[in-house]
Parts: structure tokens; C-alpha cells; sequence
């Protein structure tokens, strides 16, 4: 299962109980904690595609850990280790599968939200901004051109939906319905912190982060973590700084290349997904691992 070029779309590990396969990852329990995998698979409008990206699971892990390291002054995260040869034995089995693709992490309850920031009107964003001149209940200045900055980052939360269904973007009070103010207050608060740390540390290395999904749980203890993925193409849009140009869609590293490609063929956005053409999974990769390159050097 090593090999750069290796493809993962699902993983069995007979002797370690399999909890759950998400979008991307398949989640695993061992001797009280998460083993999570992040497979090749690709998921685009909610729906998992059936065509994988050679290698993309381990990009992904490894930009996490990434960003886990530098933004834990900020927030506490639930990464454990992700050198394999500390897992707990029954993984031992499994080297070549989990090496660069796992994450060991203290189990959580994932609050029922997902944090996103946005620095750049676009997206879903860009068609609420349309529709009503606000994005999740935040109003903003009137002329925006799609792709526009904004002049301060804006917390815009969206429910957490199931693989299949469909994210929905809400208010910052329904939000204070669900979790209360105080809890509210602090993920909105450390959110916001993230975006505009790594926003910073990214423009200088030519990718602009124009939005991110941001993911907390509480652990047993009750303190508040940082979970799932961090700041990847899987959860961002990334742009070339280089080839910015507000007033339309812009170049990206993350996989707004096959979402645009799905646009093209006019699927009807529920499942089965298409399977991708050879080309567009050649490209998106490069895509992500030019994202990798220049967040993280490696």
C-alpha cells in the first residue's frame, strides 16, 4: 500500500473495530482512542466520487499535522501521534496502510457545527451575497465583485450533514440555540484566530485562503480541541496569489477544479457520482500537492 501513485478508496483492518466511513476518512476505535484514515477518495457537493486521487490521503494527513503544530498555541487539538510505530499493537499489522495517511486522536464529541471563516466572497457565499446581500445573516457592503476580499474575515457556521446530504449555511444565533452563547462565543472567537494566522502565514508563500471549515470537539475532560482536518484543499479554497483577479471564479489548489469540471457535464449533484477522467485526476493532484509544496516546503 505504499507508493505515492498507490490508491486507497477503503480501507479493511479486520482485528480494529471500524466505527465509521466518512466522505474521506474511515474511522477506527483502538484501546479507547480514534484511529483515523484518511483514504484517496474525493467527495464533491456532498456526494463521494468513485474515482480516487492517487496519494491524496496522505497529503491531506500530512498538511494537517502540519497546521495542528502551528496553530496549537491558538487552540489544544486531538492528535495523539501519527508515527504508526506508536500505535497500539493491533495496528502494527497495518503499516503499510496507515504510514503517512493516520492520525491517533482522543476521541471527542464533535460539536454539531461546522466553523467556517471566510476571507473572500465566494462559493456559497457569492450566491447568498446575491440573493440577499448578506451571507448567513452578516450583512456587507453593497458592489461586492465575486472573489472580492473582504475587509475583515466573517464566522458564517453551516449545519453538519451526513455523506449524501447537503450542508446548509446558518446565523451565528442559531448557532447560540444549539450550543449556547459562551460556546458559541469561544469557537466563533478561536475560528477567526486560525483563519487570520494562517491566511497571514500562507500569503506570504503565495496561496491566499480565501475560506475554511474549522471542526471542535469536547473531550472527556470537557476541554474544547480542534478536530478532524485542518486547513487543507479538502476544507479550503486555495488560490495563487500570483493570479488573483477579483470579479470571477478564481485559479485554485483544492478541488474547485472538479467541481467546475462537474458543473460542465451537468450532473444532477446526487448519487452515483461520475467517475473522473484520467486528465482531471492528474491535475487535481497536482493541484494539491503544489498546495502542500508551498504551505509546508515539503
Amino acid at each position: 500500500m505504499s507508493g505515492e501513485n498507490t490508491c486507497v478508496f477503503e480501507t479493511e483492518l479486520p482485528d480494529i473495530e471500524l466505527l465509521h466511513r466518512g466522505k474521506v476518512r474511515d474511522i477506527y476505535q483502538v484501546d479507547g482512542h480514534l484511529l483515523i484514515v484518511a483514504t484517496d477518495r474525493l467527495s464533491a457537493f456532498d456526494v463521494v466520487l468513485p474515482t480516487p486521487i492517487p496519494g491524496k490521503g496522505k497529503l491531506l494527513t500530512q498538511m494537517s499535522l502540519f497546521w495542528f503544530d502551528m496553530l496549537s498555541e491558538i487552540v489544544p487539538n486531538h492528535l495523539i501521534t501519527a508515527k504508526v510505530e506508536e500505535y497500539p499493537g493491533a495496528c502494527q499489522n497495518y503499516v503499510e496502510i496507515l504510514k503517512e495517511r493516520s492520525m491517533l486522536v482522543k476521541r471527542c464529541k464533535p460539536l454539531p457545527v461546522e466553523c467556517i471563516v471566510r476571507g473572500y466572497i465566494t462559493g456559497s457565499g457569492w450566491r447568498d451575497y446575491l440573493k440577499t446581500g448578506s451571507v448567513c445573516g452578516i450583512p456587507l457592503p453593497e458592489g461586492l465583485k465575486e472573489a472580492d476580499k473582504l475587509s475583515e474575515p466573517i464566522f458564517t457556521p453551516s449545519t453538519k450533514a451526513d455523506a449524501g446530504a447537503h450542508d446548509e449555511n446558518i446565523s451565528f444565533r442559531k448557532v447560540v440555540d444549539v450550543l449556547g452563547e459562551e460556546l458559541s462565543e469561544r469557537i466563533r472567537d478561536i475560528s477567526l484566530r486560525l483563519y487570520v494566522t494562517a491566511a497571514d502565514y500562507a500569503l506570504k508563500r503565495g496561496v491566499i485562503i480565501a475560506d475554511t471549515k474549522f471542526e471542535f470537539g469536547i473531550d472527556d475532560s470537557g476541554e474544547l480541541l480542534l478536530i478532524d482536518e485542518v486547513l487543507t484543499p479538502d476544507s479550503s479554497r486555495f488560490w495563487p496569489a500570483e493570479e488573483y483577479k477579483p470579479g470571477g471564479p478564481q485559479p485554485s489548489f483544492d478541488k474547485q477544479f472538479v467541481r467546475d469540471y462537474l458543473e460542465s457535464i451537468s450532473w444532477d449533484k446526487t448519487p452515483p457520482g461520475p467517475q473522473l477522467p484520467d486528465q482531471i485526476v492528474e491535475k487535481t493532484r497536482q493541484r494539491y500537492l503544489e498546495a502542500l509544496k508551498r504551505l509546508t516546503g515539503r
